[in-house]
């Protein structure tokens, strides 16, 4: 027997760690993938494997070597023979032990290239390959039926179809559909190509008429509408401009605004009173204040329900003798016996300068304050435009208003004179059913009696679909002239009364009254208070402006 050959081991005294040996060799896709492989179920009857999936084979024949990344056949493999082969994996069965090298079926590497993990140990054995080119005999010797080679940068063979892989779907191609009706013999009829119809010219002329006198008419409609616009068309000049830069300048001996101080209710059974405290109106910061205080917090409660006496301080009915709300003769007023020493009504004095609360009789004394100004002695206007910019309060009961009262009641008192409210407005939030803050309204009154009033003619409002009034300023403006009255918020397009022309018409005519009114057991016969006017009487007169935040009456 011969002697068996010693163990490669055996031979070199170094030892070799245990670690885990790689080798790749330059087989082919084909071939790799031909070794047998863990899988449950094979149609080749060769060995199955569980937990591997089947492979495909990639080639019609597993013995020609393909490989795209194979190097050309003059670079050989640096490694050594199948006797550097791995050891088996522990837990799996080696297939034919002889040339077996799980996992990796060839010894030979694809690439031509042998690599091994190895240890620092093992440097000394294997230096001897990496430290010379190799010769030609290294290349001859490693030609073997082990090594793959191919040509390098040639196609791979064509893959074969798969169970993965689709064929292509051809195109189909639909029918149109056509109706069931046509007939299928010869060409459709179109008799309107070879003659045209007669009355299809008159039809196009009729379509195209119409339009054109639609749009004629349309441009028409919109030039007459803009020519009835009433504008100012005369030059207007500045009487005021108040921004509220000071105290002084406003509230002043010679100040744009008067303070009116009264108690007596204002002819609407008001129960505040105004004052000439800087608590009711003020000026800060460029805004001009008029805010309501409760009386109780200078009397107290009892004080207002019984037993007290009240005067109160600076009372100016000496100045305005109360001719827009207590004077309810029919004489007429003018400037120069408002501030003159005409007849005293005692009885008017001590109604609008002082207040008596009593618990038997059910007088009490006005339980708020505010404040009440006008340009009375400053400025006045005859036909205009005035613009006032404004946030009005929140609060139930409060009524803030913007108006225009005649300096001289040429043609009576209250209301035979008239009177412009540019803006009025209730405090009630939005949800009052009444209209809140989030309506003002403007109107006209005017009347041939002290108790006849014929603002329900001339009167109109204007909501704030999103918001109110009381969160914002807004400009409330009055444009008039002796042709026509327009009052509006923000824009002309929010006009708070339809635009009102009063050179048409006067108004006794628009008012029409009857010839003779009852008032209780007496019979009034109506004449024409504005006989010796024109026909924008009462509204023909001088007047000026005055606002006030007060609390609501009757």
């Amino acid at each position: 027997m011969s002697k068996p050959a010693p163990n490669q081991a055996q031979d070199n005294p170094v030892m070799l760690t245990p670690h885990p040996q790689l080798f790749v060799h330059g087989s082919s896709d084909a071939e790799s993938e031909s070794q047998p492989q863990s899988h449950s179920r094979t149609t080749s009857g060769a060995v199955s494997y569980v937990e591997t999936p089947p492979m495909t084979p990639r080639s019609t024949t597993f013995t020609t070597p393909t490989n795209p990344f194979s190097p050309p056949e003059s670079i050989i493999s640096f490694g050594s023979s199948a006797i550097d082969s791995p050891a088996p994996t522990p837990g799996h069965h080696a297939h034919n032990s002889s040339n077996s090298h799980f996992p990796f079926p060839d010894s030979a590497s694809r690439s031509g290239v042998t690599s091994r993990a190895t240890s620092v140990a093992d440097l000394g054995r294997f230096s001897s390959n990496f430290s010379s080119r190799p010769s030609t005999a290294d290349f001859q010797s490693n030609r073997g039926s082990t090594t793959r080679l191919r040509e390098a940068f040639t196609s791979p063979p064509p893959r074969p179809l798969t169970m993965m892989s689709v064929a292509p779907v051809e195109k189909v191609e639909r029918v149109r559909p056509k109706s069931t009706m046509l007939a299928a013999k010869g060409a459709l009829e179109k008799p309107w190509i070879q003659e045209r119809d007669p009355y299809s010219r008159i039809a196009y002329f009729i379509t195209y008429g119409v339009m054109l006198i639609g749009i004629a008419c349309g441009v028409v409609r919109c030039y007459t509408g803009w020519k009835d616009v009433p504008l100012i068309t005369s030059n207007l000049c500045l009487v005021l401009d108040e921004n509220f830069d000071s105290e002084a300048t406003v509230f002043g001996d010679n100040g744009t605004f008067f303070r009116e101080v009264d108690m007596s209710g204002f002819g609407n059974g008001e129960f505040e009173m105004t004052t000439a405290s800087t608590n009711n109106s003020f000026v800060k910061d460029g805004l001009l204040y008029i805010a309501p205080t409760l009386t109780s917090d200078n009397l107290g409660e009892a004080a207002i329900e019984d037993g007290y006496v009240y005067n109160i301080t600076g009372c100016t009915y000496n100045i305005t003798r109360g001719v827009e709300y207590t004077d309810h003769s029919n004489s007429a007023t003018t400037i120069s016996n408002i501030v003159s020493d005409a007849d005293f009504d005692i009885e008017a004095y001590t109604k609008a300068c002082s207040a008596v609360s009593n618990s038997t009789s059910g007088s009490i004394i006005n339980p708020v304050q505010s404040a009440r100004i006008s340009t009375r002695r400053s400025a006045s206007i005859k036909f205009g435009k005035v613009e006032v910019r404004a946030k009005i309060p929140r609060g139930d009961w409060l009524w803030p208003a913007i108006w225009m009262l005649p300096v001289d009641n040429k043609y009576g008192a209250w209301p035979l004179s008239g009177e412009i409210d540019i803006m009025e407005a209730r405090g009630n939030g939005p949800s009052y059913t009444k209209q809140g803050t989030n309506w003002v309204r403007a109107s006209l009154n005017w009347g041939p009696l002290t108790w006849l009033n014929a603002v329900a003619k001339t009167y109109g409002a204007w909501p704030l679909r999103r918001g109110s009034y009381d969160t914002d300023f807004h400009t409330y403006s009055l444009e008039w002239t002796e042709e026509f009255i327009r009052i509006y918020v923000d824009t002309r397009l929010h006009h708070m009364m339809p635009v009102l022309k009063i050179d048409k018409q006067s108004f006794w005519e628009r008012g029409d009254f009857p010839p003779v009114v009852q008032n209780g057991s007496q019979s009034i016969i109506l004449n024409n208070p504005w006989v010796n006017g024109t026909t924008a009487a009462p509204f023909d007169e001088c007047e000026h402006m005055a606002s006030k935040s007060p609390s609501n009456g009757r």
